[in-house]
């Protein structure tokens, strides 16, 4: 392992010199698939209502929250429990249960046959306000850092905005229990993302590692309260492999931390569902492709349909 070389770039920059941000993010993306980034802007207590309400659902007894499994949906709203996630071309299951929450849509939608209502935890009143708060918060965050890649590959700031508006866009409240101290398998198996890009917060508690163009796992480490955002595999299609979906995992914790469980909040960007995604850069290997079929097609892949 080597230690991250990812400089924390300041958020506001998208708004005082987005050539700069440009730059600086761009960079990170290019050579990792990562940037770290301060300064988002998003209240800790909307964080820390979310997390409470988290950790509160996994507290309780399995039979409560298998009331909020759907099956046959591929997870994609609501519980999925512990021990079914698996990464591709992997024979051992993620050491993590979670909880899925997406866009809010009337009835009638168009996207209602791509985007299924969300599911609540009964008995939690208060869980739906505090996802819903940083769901639209880290899309709002997402939307910056999508400029400043938009500039990065020579488009305009606003090339994404409408390929991303009603995205179905997926927030994950996700747990990782204690783990056994023989566990063969790991808290979350190498892979890459399938969204556009990645947002997380609460990635403090060690673990989290990128796998170096060199093939070296590098340790992701954030100060406190930032963001750790990562290309996923539809940006890559997208941009026709000019910026790379990076390879990560997260290990488990050294033997005086396999006690602690870890908590954090993934927010998977996505291109809205009728979205053909065609490379801004030709490229024979990447045919464009719906997002919906393409999400469909990933989704096999790990198991979750």
């Amino acid at each position: 392992m080597v230690e991250s070389p990812l400089a924390p770039v300041p958020l506001a920059l998208v708004e005082e010199d987005l050539e700069e941000a440009a730059r600086r993010l761009g960079e990170s993306f290019a050579a990792t698939g990562f940037a770290i980034v301060e300064g988002h802007g998003i209240p800790p207590e909307v964080v820390e209502a979310a997390m409470a309400e988290a950790r509160a659902f996994f507290a309780r007894p399995l039979e409560e929250k298998l009331a909020a499994h759907v099956p046959g949906q591929g997870g994609a709203r609501g519980y999925t429990p512990f021990g079914i996630e698996t990464a591709k071309d992997s024979d051992l299951f993620d050491l993590k249960e979670f909880y899925h929450v997406g866009r809010e849509l009337p009835e009638g939608h168009r996207f209602r046959p791509f985007m299924p209502p969300n599911v609540w935890p009964e008995g939690q009143p208060g869980f739906r306000p505090a996802a819903l708060a940083l769901f639209a918060a880290l899309e709002a965050v997402g939307l910056r850092v999508l400029k400043a890649i938009a500039v990065h590959l020579g488009q305009a700031p606003d090339v994404f905005d409408e390929a991303v508006r009603e995205g179905n866009s997926v927030l994950r409240l996700l747990h990782y229990p204690p783990v056994p101290a023989n566990a063969p398998n790991l808290r979350a198996g190498a892979h890459e993302d399938i969204n556009v890009i990645t947002l997380l917060l609460g990635a403090e508690e060690a673990g989290l590692q990128l796998l170096t163009r060199q093939g070296e796992w590098l340790d992701v480490t954030t100060p406190e309260g930032a963001l750790v955002v990562n290309v996923g595999d539809m940006l890559e299609r997208q941009t026709g492999g000019l910026l790379r979906s990076t390879t990560h995992r997260v290990v488990n914790p050294a033997p005086e931390r396999r006690h602690v469980p870890r908590y954090s909040t993934p927010f998977f960007l996505h291109f809205r569902p009728d979205y053909l995604i065609a490379p801004l850069v030709p490229n024979p290997e990447m045919p464009p492709i719906t997002a919906n079929d393409y999400l469909l097609e990933r989704l096999r892949e790990i198991r979750l349909i």
